[in-house]
């Protein structure tokens, strides 16, 4: 009786808890690029305390556009999209299979490889925002 009394009244669905409709690789980028950066950083500084802290930073840096990523595959991305571009698939795997590289090591080239798959998902975001 009491489950009938508090179940709702009308069901809603969305692709997320709250449908905001904002994606943008942008978000991956910026994070992606301060990975890079801190993996410069790193390489240039001896001091151990530094280096604990920029490898900290940099693994949380690289989770968050793991999580970017991720969700623009999720969440924005849709049948159509996968058809007209049947690689973006592997590119989004690919995508995180190299942030997770940068992610365990402070070599900026690592960095760099995480940026130029974003990159490429960019211009494939880019492209279905004119249709």
């Amino acid at each position: 009786m009491l489950s009938r009394l508090f179940a709702p009244k009308v069901m809603v669905s969305a692709h997320c808890d709250l449908p905001c409709g904002v994606y943008d690789p942008a978000q991956a980028r910026i994070e992606a690029e301060s990975v890079k950066a801190i993996q410069e950083k790193y390489q240039a500084n001896e001091d151990p305390h530094f280096r604990a802290r920029a490898t900290t930073i940099k693994e949380e840096r690289a989770e968050l556009a793991k999580h970017h990523v991720s969700v623009l595959w999720s969440d924005y991305f849709k049948p159509p999209h996968f058809e007209k571009y049947p690689e973006l698939h592997q590119l989004v795997n690919d995508t995180l299979k190299a942030l997770s590289a940068a992610k365990g090591s402070t070599d900026p080239a690592t960095g760099q490889k995480a940026l130029d798959y974003i990159a490429q998902i960019d211009a494939i975001f880019k492209e279905t925002k004119k249709a």
